[in-house]
């Protein structure tokens, strides 16, 4: 059921035609400060996979993916994406890149399941990024070290957004914070799992927490993963599980936290079998892509996925992602984001 969150006295700092000024700016300046961090290029993705390959990003295992049938090839079904986690990896292995290098692309995606809200569309646009690691990288130090430049980045991009944009004042900390999902639930036992990352991102400004889709010491998972990418099950040197997270900041405008990317250290072999295991799903292990990955054939890699509409809007004070992307909404919402000050694209 759609909602919208009403941030009182909102007013845009910046009118539509700055606005798509200011998406351009961002777009161009993140995405090349991204390769440079990482040593990333730029390559071409699809907007659809084949079904029944197993490449198809499953997400929380439970959203149904947009398919459609292929006149050409019998009407074999087609599947928009949801992301690119597999195929990226696929890609490294194609392109033949070398450890300490990576690929990244544009990605677009429908994702017909989403609740909408000031957060979440049916589009969604983001850098989906790979680079192939060596084993002695599956560390979680390893992990940080690649947070902290990402993060970097977004500093840089919230320096020149401010300075082209004088009303806009930066907020993001100079630092983020890394905390595991078992220390949060510790820190605040009495909240849910959102409440927590509201809570912390408060507290802090910028939070990187550290080991999302396995079940915590209370049973419960502080957020869904699917199994098949993200290495969530790995003990870390930390001693606790987890080698992927998110990366979620505080966003005053909504006041609330916000997340710009999940990304981690992808899933080797002995963690996917680990991983299909523990979630009932080891038929999937006959799957094209699983196969790849379980006879050697796919290199080690760290990836995710960074928000560019939710970057834009973070570091354009906008307080709904449709006034920076083109998307369809009920008629009730655009009417209520008008009378709200949020003009809807």
């Amino acid at each position: 059921m759609s909602h919208i969150i009403k941030p009182e006295g909102y007013k845009a700092l910046l009118d539509m035609r700055e606005t798509e000024q200011g998406i351009k700016m961002i777009k161009e300046f993140f995405q090349q400060n991204l390769s440079t961090e990482l040593r990333l290029r730029r390559v071409t993705a699809p907007l659809f996979v084949l079904k029944g390959l197993g490449i198809n990003d499953d997400l929380n295992g439970v959203e149904r993916p947009v398919t459609f049938p292929i006149k050409d090839l019998g009407d074999a079904k087609a599947e928009v994406v949801h992301s690119l986690a597999k195929w990226k990896r696929l890609s490294l292995a194609e392109y033949k890149v070398q450890p300490g290098y990576g690929i990244y692309t544009d990605m677009n995606a429908i994702r017909a399941d989403e609740e909408l809200d000031n957060l979440h569309s049916l589009y969604v646009d983001q850098w989906d990024w790979e680079a192939v690691i060596n084993r002695e990288d599956r560390t979680l130090s390893y992990l940080k070290d690649v947070v902290e430049r990402i993060y970097a980045a977004i500093l840089r991009t919230e320096y020149l957004t401010c300075e082209g944009y004088p009303q806009l004042k930066p907020f993001l900390p100079r630092k983020i914070q890394f905390i595991h999902s078992e220390e949060l639930r510790a820190t605040y036992p009495d909240l849910s799992p959102k409440e927590r990352e509201d809570a912390i991102c408060k507290a802090y400004g910028a939070v990187f927490i550290i080991g999302i889709g396995g079940k915590l010491s209370d049973g419960e998972k502080h957020d869904g993963r699917a199994a098949d990418y993200d290495d969530w099950s790995t003990v870390a040197e930390n001693g606790l599980a987890g080698l992927n997270g998110d990366i979620l900041v505080w966003n005053p405008v909504l006041g609330r936290s916000f997340e710009l990317s999940s990304m981690g250290i992808r899933v080797d072999k002995d963690a996917l079998l680990r991983q299909l295991k523990l979630e009932g799903q080891e038929e999937r292990e006959q799957l094209f892509f699983h196969q790849q990955l379980l006879n050697g054939k796919l290199p080690l890699s760290i990836g995710g996925g960074i928000g560019q509409s939710r970057l834009c809007m973070l570091l354009l004070h906008k307080a709904h992602i449709g006034e920076i992307q083109a998307s369809i909404w009920p008629d009730d919402m655009r009417r209520e984001c008008e009378q709200l000050g949020m003009k809807l694209i």
